[in-house]
């Protein structure tokens, strides 16, 4: 598997100051380990070849001449490598000293990259700006090399550029001229020095500037072997991608060390088209593109994907549930509040959908300080509604103090079945069907009674697959839950339950999240248990909402959501499985976008949404085939 991804690694070599060959040793260790990974670029700290800290040292003639014997062994050792390496040493060039990265593959210098700002005493020993002839041209080793701050290398369909220290402290740093020319990602040689404080200043700033320019961000840093005259240095690495930490290294380690992940440059590109911003300020091209060579070896994978990508992890899970809970309760209380409404009403099955959209329901009629009264749960039992689901569902409404109404829809259904001289035993998409459709119009006719609106409860997953009956539970007058993914309404739910109830009420909320999911339109089984469950006919929601996240979010291909939804579920699916489920969703995600044309109103909760308002406009005919067949092909 490659699919656009760029294997990099930043590597901290153990150094001596001053002494060129142990520490050009020392990088060769880690270049071996990086050909065996097959990396495709490594980067080394600033100065790596003779240390940061050598001080007036850099003047020496000596030291200098070592320098380049040293980046001469590496040339030599990686004359047969595919692998890139970004190397720092002193450089003298017209009679000037800088502070630079080489940019060395195949045993050749591709470009030479100086060091142009600095916030320390660096100005001591390197000269901070660019020469000035030669045409950006230095001559190393009897070969001309480009030279430059402004240097583009290209790599496949990629681009990559060099920033070094603290130019990226700078108020525009030079990875954001960079990045709007076209570099996907940015390598930061660094010899950034412990102190209290610094090392989370550092870490923000990074993980802002990936984010702000859309960029993969790889940082190596110095180590161990560096002088503590003064200062100490720790060894920080980091590997980023728009602003998401794939890698970190473990500080003050005193041998030679590196991280190593993957960046997707399609996810990087997919995230540029999509910005608005980011386009409107593209740079007019003006940096010298050096073309390096891409290895087409395979691929094997080091970072960890979610399996559940909707869901929050770790400690973001409270604050983000409550953020969302706090998102649709608003919606829905400034559309009360707009139409001067104190009444809606809801269809409450017991299932997680219409337990969520309660509770967010709930929350809203707090905030307005409205009467719960005004919240009229309907429950509209059917021919396959459980014990389980209808017990559970007038249990939370009594606990909650909202007003409760019972209409069955068996009677109805069934004359409805006889005007139409449909078979009430073939339970088909017409008997299933006409069972949604009687709710729905129950609950718009009870709406107009009570000069009330009905509050919808279908999710984002299910309008991704088309899991919803046009007409029936597919519209409403406001849904709260549109923007939501099942997978993150079970967390959600769960959330509520234990953050926002008391016992009573939690203990039947947290039974609903354990109930299987289902319409509950066919009848149940002998026991009177829930016996069509959504999963066994369409598929895991797990697995929908990871390609919903990845085809959608990120445009990615049928063959790359199959591959890394391979990779991800390794263990917990097989790759028939897997497969089988995605030439579902895609097939329905395609012939059901007439229902997400005509969506009710409902608020975006996250930065994925199919409102055809603006975030999602599909044409509803548009033809399947070429996503399917593309998909046909993997195995």
């Amino acid at each position: 598997m490659n699919h656009s991804f760029i294997k990099v690694a930043a590597a901290i070599p153990k150094v001596k100051v001053g002494f060129c060959d142990f520490n050009a040793k020392q990088i060769i260790e880690l270049i071996k380990k990086g050909e065996k990974e097959c990396i495709d670029v490594i980067v080394f700290p600033e100065l790596s070849l003779t240390g940061s800290t050598c001080g007036d040292l850099f003047f020496q003639q000596s030291l200098q001449e070592k320098a380049l014997t040293a980046l001469q062994t590496i040339l030599d050792f990686t004359k047969a490598l595919d692998l890139i390496v970004i190397v720092g040493l002193p450089l003298v060039q017209n009679g000037r000293l800088y502070n630079v990265a080489t940019v060395i593959q195949q045993g050749s210098i591709i470009g030479v990259v100086p060091k142009t700002s600095s916030e320390y005493n660096e100005k001591r020993w390197f000269a901070l700006d660019e020469i000035s002839s030669n045409e950006g041209v230095v001559s190393l080793f009897n070969q001309s090399v480009p030279f430059g701050k402004d240097l583009l290398f290209q790599l496949g369909t990629s681009h990559f550029a060099i920033e070094i220290g603290e130019e990226v402290f700078a108020p525009s740093p030079k990875s954001t001229h960079m990045a709007l020319q076209g570099a996907d990602i940015i390598f930061n040689l660094s010899a950034f020095s412990e102190e209290v404080g610094g090392y989370d200043y550092l870490l923000n700033q990074v993980t802002h500037q990936s984010a702000q320019i859309l960029s993969g961000y790889v940082l190596a840093s110095s180590g161990f072997g560096e002088s503590t005259t003064n200062r100490v240095f720790g060894g920080k690495a980091f590997i980023f991608e728009n602003g998401k930490q794939l890698a970190q290294s473990n500080r003050f380690q005193m041998e030679s060390e590196w991280i190593i992940s993957e960046i997707d440059i399609d996810l990087i590109q997919s995230e540029r088209r999509k910005n608005s911003l980011f386009q409107q300020s593209i740079a007019q091209q003006c940096a010298k593109v050096v073309s390096c060579k891409k290895s087409e070896s395979p691929l094997k994978l080091t970072r960890k994907y979610n399996l559940h990508p909707f869901v929050p992890q770790g400690e973001k899970l409270d604050t983000r549930c409550r953020e969302i809970l706090a998102i649709q309760s608003m919606g829905l209380a400034q559309r009360l509040q707009h139409i001067n409404c104190t009444t809606a009403l809801i269809g409450i099955s017991g299932g997680l959908d219409s337990t969520l959209a309660l509770l967010v329901a709930v929350k809203s009629f707090d905030m307005l300080g409205l009467s719960r009264k005004g919240i009229i749960g309907v429950t509209m039992p059917g021919f396959g509604t459980s014990s389980r689901t209808y017990d559970n569902a007038h249990h939370l409404m009594e606990e909650l103090g909202i007003t409760v109404k019972e209409i069955s829809i068996k009677e109805a259904c069934i004359q409805h079945f006889k005007d139409i001289n449909h078979d009430i035993n073939n339970h088909d998409a017409t008997y299933e069907n006409a069972q949604a459709r009687e709710r729905v119009q129950i609950l718009m006719d009870l709406a107009n009674q009570m000069n009330g609106i009905v509050v919808g409860t279908g999710d984002l997953s299910e309008l991704a697959l088309g899991w919803t009956t046009y007409n029936g539970d597919h519209m409403s007058m406001y849904n709260v839950n549109v923007g939501v993914p099942k997978t993150l309404v079970q967390h959600l739910v769960s959330w509520i339950a234990t953050n926002e109830l008391d016992n009573e009420a939690q203990k039947i909320v947290l039974d609903i999240v354990d109930t299987p999911i289902s319409p509950e339109l066919t009848p149940s089984d002998e026991q009177g248990e829930i016996a069509q469950k959504t999963e066994d006919l369409v598929g895991p929601y797990v697995l929908h909402d990871f390609y919903l996240f990845y085809f959608v979010r990120y445009g990615f291909s049928p063959r790359k959501v199959y591959s890394l939804a391979t990779y991800a579920f390794d263990g917990v699916y097989n790759k028939e499985e897997i497969k089988r489920c995605l030439m579902l969703f895609i097939r329905r995600f395609f012939t059901h976008q007439f229902k997400r044309s005509c969506l009710p109103d409902g608020p975006k909760i996250g930065t994925l949404s199919l409102s055809p308002r603006g975030d999602w406009i599909m044409p509803s005919d548009a033809s399947v085939n070429e996503w399917l067949e593309d998909l046909e092909k993997m195995k």
